[in-house]
């Protein structure tokens, strides 16, 4: 049953994240960027109250990917849909549920935020964050983990927004849940990162004995393909088996391109190590294109949408072009995730092949890794992009006594070593045992002490728009 609460109120934060490594995808390349950091408080009905939390890199030049706008904008834009959304969310304190709340705000959302010029899927941003928190601290009123809470839908999850499915098909997938135990990493080769020799793709000490890899793609045909090729001859020294994806981040500008590029995997003989492996090429065109282009006989190859899902009719719509599949983010949406998953169970019921996919926007450890991994395991996806632990050491700059709460209150997830609390991988798998506890996924909270408030950016006007 639905827990009905209202919102007390919402503190956004920010903590400077410097990369160890740059990590290079589609145009850009990250060295450091904030991460964010969400505080929520609720009153349920009865008078109990409770804090939530959740957290999430502000990724530059991915939410937004126009040539215009320097990365630095597009952060502002994040910056500004969550404070759009802070005060939706807070204008109207009456009591509903998670979901209930996230529904009744997420046209007023979009809208507010295109009349700053501020695309879909950054403008969900802003909700996907506070949704997360609200769902935290719902699931601590209640005492209950989040796989428990989920399967009675405590959320109060309906097809308000998804008017393909039915009330009941949402809640019938919610109670058929059975959350792994085990998600196995898949790990991300950056456009940037080393391939060959120490340090390469097939170093252990590298990849931490992955058996999946997401490769990153440019949208230079020749030179995504003798890329590949030199991937592609260091998996194949594996002592193990590995299955390959492929990302182009929107990187190839027209079908034609692309139909080149699918053409190259199934002729060349020296791209077998990875066309032989490969489960499927992810968001290949850019998201505009995306809408305008049936893939066609391409189709034979197995697409997923990730930066084209900016709404809740995405993935059918995608699905109508001939792509298979759509990514779970936690920054898109947790909502979305659930009722794209209970769209693919109910047409394989009906004999169809489609499927949700785990992805990483550099989640880093703790609350956002631990969150998007839970959603992830509730979904049943049984590896998922993991990078964040890759590009970033450890937990960066994040006070040690933060660090090490989540190592005591995580010990299946985290290892302390002499040079800091890192990601526990077991055999290319992360454990997920310990996110069982009350709440959404996480045991303890940030030091809230340590965190500067968010930045503000100013609102845009109309002339800006233009600019």
């Amino acid at each position: 049953m639905a827990l009905r609460f209202r919102l007390r109120d919402i503190a956004l934060f920010e903590r400077p994240v410097r990369f160890a490594r740059p990590f290079r995808f589609g145009a850009v390349t990250v060295e450091a960027t904030p991460q964010l950091f969400v505080r929520v408080e609720i009153e349920a009905e009865g008078g109990t109250r409770s804090v939530g939390a959740a957290a999430e890199l502000l990724v530059p030049k991915w939410f937004d990917k126009r040539p215009q706008l320097s990365p630095e904008q597009t952060i502002a834009n994040l910056r500004r849909s969550l404070a759009i959304a802070r005060e939706l969310y807070l204008a109207q304190p009456s009591f509903d549920s998670a979901f209930g709340l996230h529904a009744a705000r997420i046209a007023a959302q979009l809208s507010a935020c295109a009349q700053e010029d501020i695309p879909p899927l950054a403008a969900a941003y802003g909700p996907a964050e506070i949704d997360k928190a609200v769902l935290d601290a719902v699931l601590r009123v209640a005492d209950t983990d989040f796989f428990r809470g989920m399967a009675g839908n405590i959320a109060g999850i309906t097809a308000r927004l998804t008017p393909d499915l039915s009330d009941a098909e949402v809640a019938d997938f919610l109670t058929t849940r059975k959350p792994l135990a085990r998600v196995a990493i898949r790990h991300t080769v950056g456009l940037d990162d080393r391939i060959e020799g120490e340090g390469g793709v097939a170093d252990p000490h590298e990849n931490a004995a992955a058996r999946y890899f997401k490769l990153k793609l440019s949208g230079d045909l020749e030179a995504d393909v003798w890329r590949l090729r030199r991937i592609g001859r260091e998996l194949a020294t594996l002592s193990h088996n590995y299955m390959v994806t492929l990302d182009a981040n929107e990187q190839y500008a027209e079908l034609t391109a692309l139909g080149a590029l699918v053409d190259r995997l199934d002729r060349d003989s020296t791209l077998a190590p990875i066309s032989a492996k490969l489960l499927y090429i992810e968001q290949p065109l850019p998201r505009d294109l995306t809408r305008q282009s049936p893939l066609g006989i391409l189709a034979d190859r197995d697409f997923i949408i990730d930066e084209a899902d900016d709404s809740y009719d995405a993935f059918p719509f995608a699905c109508r072009l001939g792509y298979r599949g759509v990514s779970s983010k936690s920054c898109k949406g947790i909502y979305k995730s659930i009722l794209n998953a209970t769209r693919a169970a109910k047409w394989n019921a009906e004999g169809g092949r489609f499927f949700l996919t785990g992805e990483d926007l550099t989640c880093q450890p703790g609350l956002a890794l631990q969150q998007d991994l839970a959603l992830g395991a509730l979904l049943g996806l049984h590896h998922a992009e993991r990078n964040g632990h890759h590009y970033v050491d450890g937990f960066g700059r994040t006070p040690q006594r933060e660090a090490e709460a989540f190592a005591v209150a995580h010990p299946d997830l985290y290892r302390t070593q002499p040079a800091g609390v890192r990601l526990a991988i077991h055999d290319g798998d992360l454990l997920t045992e310990s996110l069982h506890g009350a709440g959404f996924a996480s045991s303890v909270h940030p030091d809230w002490s340590s965190l500067p408030p968010l930045q503000q950016a100013a609102p845009k006007t109309p002339k800006e728009h233009l600019a």
